[in-house]
């Protein structure tokens, strides 16, 4: 697969910083969504972004292009976000729930109500599922790069994200599917 950001990431190497500049803010949006969805505080999401940008700008000269730029991004980001959640649980949280929205609220508030619903759910998945399903559903990452952003085999991606994408389903309270075969009774 050609890599749509290659001759950007050559002319950085070079030393471009125009194309560094470039290279960054084509990514910078997607890589701080992937971190604020690992770590669900939007503080937490915005260090550990800025840590991934800082180390994918130290380390592009070691970019070798074995895997797409993204993918390489990507694997900086989920391990800046693990790095930052490693940091976050030794020292104590003293951020507040948010307040319960109100029923029959405008469409606006409903959308905001099932992200905030999601964010919640997604920050209740043991770290290796969330990490797979974000990857996959939300940053749309195949099977493969997840594989690579992970440095797992593909097998145990798909099994992390069938586990996770059940789990979320039961944390947004949808009933578990049923093996049972409906009765032909009347």
């Amino acid at each position: 697969m050609a890599d749509p950001d290659a001759e950007l990431v050559a002319a950085a190497q070079r030393g471009d910083r125009s194309a560094l500049d470039r290279l960054l803010r084509r990514h910078v949006d997607r890589v701080h969504g992937l971190a604020r969805r690992l770590m669900g505080s939007e503080a937490d999401a915005a260090d550990a972004a800025q840590e991934a940008l800082i180390a994918a700008v130290r380390g592009l000269p070691r970019f070798d292009g074995r895997s797409t730029f993204s993918t390489w991004l990507y694997r900086i980001t989920t391990n800046s976000c693990l790095d930052e959640l490693r940091r976050r649980s030794r020292r104590p949280d003293p951020r507040a729930e948010l307040p319960e929205p109100r029923a029959g609220g405008p469409t606006v508030a409903s959308a905001v109500s099932d992200r905030l619903d999601i964010e919640s759910a997604l920050r209740t998945l043991p770290m290796e599922f969330r990490t797979a399903v974000v990857l996959r559903d939300l940053c749309e990452l195949d099977y493969a790069e997840i594989a690579d952003v992970l440095g797992i085999p593909p097998g145990t991606v798909r099994s992390r994200i069938a586990r996770g994408r059940a789990a979320l389903s039961r944390a947004l309270g949808n009933p578990e599917p049923t093996t049972e075969r409906p009765s032909n009774e009347p």
